[in-house]
């Protein structure tokens, strides 16, 4: 079987390298411009919004650290249902300094992602279980193990750039301030707003629950 830590530095060198992209909110309130529509035009469009919770429960158990705890893991998988329902494909990108062209976010990556979750249930299927939620945490791991085997890559993309919904999933909590703080062991929070009285205290140390034996 494979355990959970091979199994993240297989999908993804964990986070190395990845970038905080604002996709948690901020005490600035900053918006992400990935992850609504930037320029707050309405495309008119319908979109099929939300995921299979079943599926993408089982499938954040299987690649978030289990360090998070059942709470934090279903903070993290609410944070990207919360973002990806919000995203507007094709919207006008915020005009960053030094260029003035207009640049547009790319399609929509949900309906890829629903359909993969639905692949991993057939898949599931197929290897004798009742379902993909119904199968271990290993099992888990080493079926999207072989799932994402041809992924390469030193480090993980950014949400919108994952080709499967475990590394978006995994990405999506990568590039924010609880992932910075789980890996450094201490509430830095960037891209949340101190005070000044803040500026110079130490920060506080993460309390990480650690799964049961």
């Amino acid at each position: 079987m494979t355990s959970r830590r091979s199994f993240l530095k297989t999908a993804g060198a964990l986070t190395a390298g990845v970038a905080a992209v604002g996709t948690a909110a901020t005490g600035c309130a900053v918006k992400d411009p990935t992850a609504s529509n930037a320029t707050g035009q309405d495309n008119g469009a319908e979109r099929v919004r939300g995921f299979d919770r079943g599926l993408l429960d089982a499938v954040a158990t299987a690649v978030l650290p289990a360090s998070l705890g059942e709470p934090g893991i279903r903070t993290a998988t609410n944070g990207f249902v919360t973002w990806a329902d919000g995203y507007e494909p094709v919207a006008e990108e915020m005009h960053g300094y030094g260029y003035a062209d207009i640049r547009y976010l790319p399609a929509d990556p949900s309906p890829a992602w629903r359909a993969q979750l639905t692949a991993l249930e057939l898949l599931a299927h197929k290897h004798g279980a009742t379902g993909f939620a119904a199968m271990s945490v290993a099992q888990r791991q080493e079926l999207l193990g072989a799932v994402l085997r041809d992924q390469r890559g030193d480090r993980l993309p950014t949400p919108l750039d994952a080709n499967h919904v475990a590394i978006a999933l995994l990405a999506h909590w990568s590039s924010g301030p609880d992932a910075w703080d789980a890996a450094l062991g201490a509430r830095v929070s960037p891209g949340v707003c101190r005070t000044l009285g803040d500026a110079t205290r130490k920060p506080l140390p993460v309390i990480t629950t650690e799964p049961k034996a």
